[in-house]
């Protein structure tokens, strides 16, 4: 019986990895809609997010059979709480993508940002795919100076959506009601999507660890809300 435990527990690992890998296709895809107003690459985005809502639902079943038929004790219980709450984090970047893809649908044929924010939001895309390639990282290894870099990486990325508040603040912005309104959900999506990636790092760290650690108290950003488990 231990050793059917064990592989389910495997298994969960596995699905969270596998949720993880597909978010990253999805920031990357939504990142060339978003970016080049491409509406094809952007209807897949949305499709696809289905995908990730199924093994979202898949994998909390899974462990709510667990904590049912195998009452798991101390770090096999962290494992499968910190699972359903990783699988919630990661379920929303997904939503976060498919967020970003449907504005480029609703602007297209024209492009959702003035030409002069274009490089500002590849860079925040370019954050949040580095974010995502580090919690596949520690999804796999529970390397804690990946969850290091995460933090950093993060501190990074909040700083560039405040840039943006800044640049709609400027007098000499001439761009329309409508498309600052599109900036800052975008800017929002995707500092959210970073906010999501430092979450599940602090879960990670909390099966590794077991200690529980505010983010404001060991890695301050700055930031308030950061690493926070609930909103978009």
């Amino acid at each position: 019986m231990r050793k059917v435990f064990q592989a389910e527990l495997h298994q969960v690992g596995e699905e969270l990895i596998q949720i993880a890998t597909l978010v990253q296709q999805a920031l990357k895809s939504s990142k060339v809609a978003f970016l080049e107003a491409d509406v094809q690459v952007a209807e897949e985005v949305i499709s696809n997010d289905a995908r990730i809502d199924f093994l979202q639902n898949d994998l909390d079943e899974r462990s709510i059979d667990i904590l049912a038929l195998q009452s798991p004790v101390a770090s096999d219980l962290r494992m499968i709480v910190g699972a359903l709450r990783m699988s919630a984090s990661l379920e929303r970047m997904g939503d976060l993508a498919r967020h970003l893809s449907q504005l480029a649908r609703m602007r297209f044929p024209e492009p959702v940002l003035p030409e002069a924010l274009s490089d500002h939001f590849a860079a925040m895309f370019d954050l949040d795919l580095q974010l995502i390639e580090r919690v596949i990282l520690v999804l796999e290894d529970r390397d804690m100076t990946v969850a290091d870099e995460i933090y950093s990486l993060k501190s990074e990325l909040n700083q560039k959506h405040q840039r943006v508040f800044d640049m709609l603040a400027d007098p000499n912005w001439d761009s329309s009601v409508p498309t600052a309104v599109d900036v800052t959900l975008a800017s929002r999506y995707l500092e959210r999507i970073g906010d999501h990636c430092v979450s599940v790092a602090r879960k990670v760290s909390y099966l590794v660890t077991g200690d529980w650690a505010p983010v404001s108290d060991a890695h301050p950003t700055g930031h308030g809300h950061i690493g926070s488990d609930t909103g978009e």
